[in-house]
């Protein structure tokens, strides 16, 4: 790519957004036009949670995250090992369909 078709991007990170918002949840919905994924933080014994961040993406935009992500766990145990998954507790989830991560 020449230095013509690139362009710089600056982006801005404010204390409050840098500090970031635990999840330990993912909730994923979609339609035809938009991929919506909720970000719960869901505490053991507690019967609510609460949806700490929401975020809305197109559905190529997702797709886009979705390699990503597999690129940089890909890395991440490269670098530190398998990451294993933990017996994980059944959640009710009365939202519809949807698919949850």
């Amino acid at each position: 790519m020449s230095d013509q078709n690139q362009q710089q991007i600056n982006i801005e990170l404010d204390e409050k957004t840098a500090e970031g918002i635990y999840s330990n949840l993912a909730i994923i919905n979609h339609s035809p036009s938009e991929f919506v994924v909720d970000f719960v933080s869901i505490m053991p014994g507690t019967p609510k949670a609460k949806v700490r961040s929401r975020i809305v993406l197109t559905p190529q935009h997702a797709k886009r995250l979705l390699k990503a992500m597999a690129e940089n766990i890909h890395r991440f145990e490269m670098a530190h090992g398998e990451i294993k998954e933990g017996e994980q507790p059944a959640i009710p989830l009365n939202f519809g369909p949807t698919g949850q991560a």
